[in-house]
């Protein structure tokens, strides 16, 4: 299942240069411009505050973006820089590149986990610890995956997941070349806390032997 692509929309700003891009803040505008994809660039203009909140949401420069601008078809865009005010770190100019569906982009995919009952450590009273909720993956821009799955059937306790244990789309691959960890099975925190107090008792007693 492909992922929906997040619309982010844009206004044409009429005018270039910097005139035309400080009268864009004065409006309440962050300036902009979109190059690429055999196009010529286009300077458009984006609403502050929604703007801002797409940037506080997180991974904005790794997010493919459906670029909506009135009188324009509908285009695919990365984020390639945002030049921010070097006082307030609020943005004050955007720039994002077009691309086609068979370009490759570096983008973070969610991943899910299914199967918990069938897993043996979770039956023990073993937990799921998850230590990346989210992937980062090589994928064309369209065909980019909505989730991965962990299988976590006959997993035991003391088990860890990497990447290479997931099976990926077609023409999938992560960005990272190692073999990272994505999640483990760890031992309750009952049992944790006995082997530790038992830990201790042997640390104890060799201690003790040792006068």
């Amino acid at each position: 299942m492909a992922r929906e692509i997040p619309d982010l929309h844009a206004t044409v700003r009429t005018g270039t240069g910097k005139g035309a891009a400080r009268q864009a803040r004065r409006n309440g505008d962050v300036p902009g411009i979109v190059y690429g994809g055999g196009a010529d660039p286009l300077a458009v203009n984006f609403e502050f505050n929604k703007l801002l909140q797409r940037l506080r949401a997180g991974r904005f420069m790794s997010t493919l973006f459906n670029l909506k601008v009135e009188g324009q078809d509908d285009v695919r865009v990365i984020c390639r820089g945002v030049q921010r005010d070097v006082v307030k770190d609020l943005p004050v100019h955007i720039d994002f590149m077009r691309l086609k569906q068979t370009s490759r982009v570096n983008v973070f995919v969610h991943v899910d986990f299914e199967n918990h009952k069938a897993a043996p450590g979770i039956k023990k009273g073993g937990v799921l610890t998850v230590v990346r909720p989210e992937v980062e993956l090589n994928v064309l821009a369209g065909d980019i995956p909505d989730h991965v799955t962990v299988d976590l059937t006959g997993l035991e306790v003391g088990d860890v997941i990497h990447i290479n244990d997931v099976k990926l789309p077609e023409g999938v691959r992560p960005t990272i070349e190692r073999n990272f960890v994505i999640a483990n099975i760890s031992a309750p925190s009952g049992l944790r806390s006995a082997e530790n107090e038992s830990d201790e008792d042997e640390t104890e007693e060799e201690e003790g032997g040792e006068e």
